[in-house]
């Protein structure tokens, strides 16, 4: 029997007498088969939700408190009854992404109120949690989420290993060397929290059909115009897909297929009696990442699974199976996880297991959630894929995507969740089946920074790659592109590198500083044919008008002429930021980051004309890009192109074509991304190798080697550099970043987020895009900062590091980051003016210790200038503009 389930089916029946459930007449939770056929839907809805678990309920919930109540919940088996009705219920706030830190935050505080606005129990107990470390390197792990929950206000401190014996005396803790702990995390029941959301929406007039199943949903023109279920047709103008792990399957089951990656596994957790002296109700949760397990308390014994290291993935098939059985159990694979929890708690042995429970929990490509619109369907929305933490987040994804949908855009910058981060080439199951299968036991591995993936791997190749690989190349992924992280010299040892996980001063320091040197003094070639490249062309105006509207800088340049600028929102946030070339009158080439693939088009797609006469198309594959960095690129080109290269004959940020070597056709920019002087090269891709030989052939004389992303990430940063996805995202603008002169606002001309940022510019701007240069850090010795790092002005947190790295120009590292100007009377943001940032003491918190840093508004020029060493230089004395 399954224990867990009549547990629920029994509180469910019992809770039908309570007030909270007499209103739930469209609930049929115990409907029989000819009821059930008899159930009519609505023939029209706003919208329609499909999957009655704690996502669905969630989103339920929230559209209608923001006033949306046109709403179909429809869920194929009962409710709560999918994944929701197995999960282990703990409530864990401690994150490493911040976005994700607030949702469980919010959720955390939902859940505890559920209870009083619904009159519905829902087995919320506030426990706290304790993660445990056995190794220095998980402390440090953890000591840098414990920085980042206190600033943004979740309590949670380091404790010592005989802390943790007083807190939990069940627990062996020999073999540790600290722990966290954050008091206020919870144990819930999830199933009884999902039916506790679903009632509240349906008072708010959410309609909700249990045993209905959706077919495929209705499309016409790009737009959802309906959904086919097995009882019928219902209109509407928005869909939900909180399908669980039938979302990938659910997707692809329209004309216009849409790509939602994720897969499932079997997840197991074992439940015991209750222990002779019972544990008590609030006895905190147990994480032990390097043990793989978590332990909580269940009815006075213990539930407790993990993440194993051979997981197996399941259902790679069909949508048949309405409900989850509980799959078959699997003693000899669950072992080592047993083995681990008798090591933690030796009074189990004599303990009797109630069974072992076997639940399919779904897993995305890179661990973190899929939310939002899909790219190629108006209207279809999506929140699902939650990694074994759909319980933590539930609550705050479900408010962020109703935000998403009733406002056009969430109240916080969720792009690390956004489904476009991912285009349809990471759906392949093959692909899935793999990369899950290293994600799960990810969960609980040490990550350190610049952690890369091991499988699905070599998708997305340059047609240099076998060049660059035979010549010690070091690989990482961007959206499904390969990228070079740094050449490994032949004289290096190259197993050890790979073992370079530290959070310390990595063993590549002294490559990537060859490799900036070269940069500074010769000439270097960097393979970037990664960006995202577009076309935009038109047989009249109608090209440079719509991109006008759509981008903030005056792209009515010269042709040959090339403009950086940003794709904002309504709000002035960037959605993009790109470089765009004039190749003619009517002829655009945009370059954009990589993983801008996806959202890029599709917002484009969204905002322009459907005019005939108007062309966007993707070029990405169609080009090589060679970064070619350095003084001494202009002699390697001149002697290639036989034209003169100088600035005299060829500006900054000008483009042309021209031929390089035997190949005709190369579009060649006076631009680096890094603030060196240098040229990008886009070659046409069946000329790649012979210019890249070439290429490499006559740099010789000049000292040329190849680098790769890690050189050109330190030379951006202390250039002051910002890039889209680490640094600006849709809720930071340009006035905030320093970029005003890249924006036409006094042209009088009309684009999207001018009135935003008109306003702004009268009112003053509450963030300000900074630059630290650290100051009393030792970086042989000292913890690296990697990103994420809270910023602290006058000891009073002001934000955090969006990027940072080492600059072997300064000799020293560079933070850049937000400061913002949080009031200590009202807590209300205040204006950030230049006199705040220069007038305050800086520190940034590495992992708990604080380090002293120089805060500046504009790079460091002074020093580049004088290439003089720092002994020499105060850097206190500089001011370079």
């Amino acid at each position: 029997t399954d224990i867990m389930f009549y547990r629920l089916l029994s509180i469910a029946r019992r809770r039908r007498t309570s007030p909270g459930w007499q209103n739930w007449s469209s609930v049929r939770n115990n409907t029989s088969t000819a009821e059930a056929q008899s159930i009519t839907l609505p023939a029209q809805a706003q919208v329609v939700i499909c999957g009655g678990g704690i996502m669905g309920t969630s989103v339920a919930y929230h559209l209608s408190k923001m006033g949306w109540t046109d709403i179909v919940l429809l869920e194929q088996g009962r409710l709560a009854a999918g994944s929701t009705r197995f999960c282990a219920g703990i409530l864990s706030t401690a994150r490493q992404l911040t976005i994700e830190q607030k949702m469980a935050d919010y959720s955390n505080r939902l859940y505890h109120q559920l209870e009083q606005e619904t009159g519905i129990q829902t087995g919320y107990i506030r426990t706290g949690s304790i993660f445990l470390a056995q190794t220095q390197d998980r402390l440090i792990s953890l000591k840098r989420i414990n920085s980042s929950l206190n600033v943004t206000g979740i309590p949670s401190e380091i404790i010592s290993p005989k802390k943790v014996a007083e807190l939990y005396p069940l627990l062996n803790v020999h073999d540790l060397v600290g722990a966290m702990h954050v008091p206020e995390d919870a144990v819930v029941s999830s199933a009884d929290v999902a039916l506790a959301l679903a009632s509240a929406a349906s008072q708010n007039g959410v309609q909700i059909y249990d045993r209905t199943t959706i077919l495929h949903i209705m499309v016409k023109k790009g737009q959802v115009t309906g959904v086919e279920t097995d009882k019928g047709q219902i209109e509407c103008q928005y869909f939900v897909n909180c399908a669980g792990q039938w979302a990938y399957e659910l997707g692809l089951s329209n004309e216009e297929p849409v790509s939602i990656p994720l897969h499932a596994c079997e997840h197991f957790y074992l439940l015991t009696r209750p222990l002779e002296t019972p544990l008590q109700s609030n006895t905190p949760t147990i994480v032990d990442a390097d043990g793989r397990i978590y332990i909580r308390n269940w009815q006075g014994g213990i539930l407790s699974g993990g993440f194993e290291k051979n997981p197996k993935p399941i259902f790679t098939e069909g949508k048949n199976q309405l409900e989850i059985q509980n799959l078959q159990e699997d003693w000899d694979h669950f072992e080592p996880l047993l083995s681990s929890l008798l090591r933690r708690m030796p009074e189990l042995e004599t303990l009797e297991i109630m069974k072992l429970v076997n639940c399919p929990e779904t897993f995305t490509p890179d661990m973190r959630c899929i939310m939002g619109e899909s790219p190629v369907v108006q209207g279809y929305f999506v929140l699902a894929g939650m990694n074994s933490a759909g319980l933590s987040f539930g609550g705050g994804a479900g408010k962020y995507l109703a935000e998403w949908m009733v406002h056009g855009y969430p109240s916080e910058n969720v792009w690390d969740l956004d489904l476009k981060r991912f285009g349809a080439l990471q759906s392949s199951r093959t692909f899935l089946r793999h990369r899950v299968m290293e994600v799960m036991p990810l969960i609980y591995d040490l990550k350190v920074p610049r952690w890369d993936f091991q499988t699905g791997r070599q998708l997305r190749t340059s047609p240099l790659y076998d060049r660059l690989d035979a010549q010690g190349a070091r690989w990482m992924e961007k959206h499904g592109f390969e990228r070079p992280k740094y050449f490994v010299p032949p004289d290096k040892d190259l197993l050890a590198l790979e073992q370079s996980k530290t959070f310390y001063k990595p063993d590549w320091f002294d490559i990537v500083e060859a490799e900036v040197k070269c940069c500074k003094e010769a000439v270097c070639v960097i393979d970037m044919s990664s960006f995202t490249k577009f076309e935009i062309t038109s047989t009249g105006d109608q090209a440079l008008e719509i991109l006008q509207y759509l981008f903030s800088n005056d792209l009515d340049v010269p042709v040959g002429h090339i403009v950086h600028t940003g794709m904002l929102n309504e709000g002035g946030g960037y959605e993009n930021d790109c470089s765009i070339a004039r190749l003619s009158k009517r002829s655009f080439f945009m370059i954009s980051p990589t993983d801008q693939q996806v959202h890029c088009w599709a917002w484009l797609k969204k905002h322009m004309p459907k005019d005939n006469n108007l062309l966007l198309e993707d070029v990405t594959w169609k080009y090589t890009a060679l970064n070619l960095i350095g003084p001494r690129a202009v002699d390697v080109l001149s002697e290639l192109s036989y034209a003169p290269m100088t600035p005299d004959h060829f500006p900054t940020l000008f483009c042309k074509e021209m031929s390089v070597g035997y190949a005709n056709g190369i579009r060649v920019m006076s631009m680096t991304h890094t603030g060196e002087p240098g040229f990008m090269l886009y070659i046409p891709i069946e000329y790649a190798l012979h210019v890249y030989n070439e290429v490499m052939n006559v740099g010789q004389k000049y000292g040329i080697r190849n680098a790769g992303y890690y050189a050109l990430r330190s030379l951006r940063i202390e250039k002051f550099f910002a890039f889209w996805g680490q640094d600006l995202n849709t809720l930071t603008t340009p006035l905030e970043c320093g970029r005003e002169s890249w924006v036409k606002l006094e042209k009088g001309m009309d684009f999207i987020g001018r009135e935003a940022l008109l306003q702004q510019k009268q009112n003053g701007v509450y963030k300000r895009f900074t630059m630290f240069i650290l100051d009393d850090h030792d970086t042989d010795l000292d913890l690296w900062p990697w990103w994420g790092e809270p910023i602290f002005r006058n000891g009073q947190y002001v934000g955090k590091t969006t990027s940072s790295a080492y600059s072997y120009t300064l000799e020293r590292h560079v933070c850049l980051g937000f400061v913002h100007n949080f009031s200590e009377d009202s807590g209300e943001e205040e204006v950030v003016t230049t006199d705040f940032i220069n007038r305050g003491e800086y520190e940034i918190d590495i992992a708990g210790h604080r380090f002293q840093a120089k805060a500046k508004l504009y790079p460091v020029t002074s020093l580049f200038a004088h290439k003089r060493r720092k002994d020499d230089v105060e850097l206190s004395d500089l001011h370079g503009k």
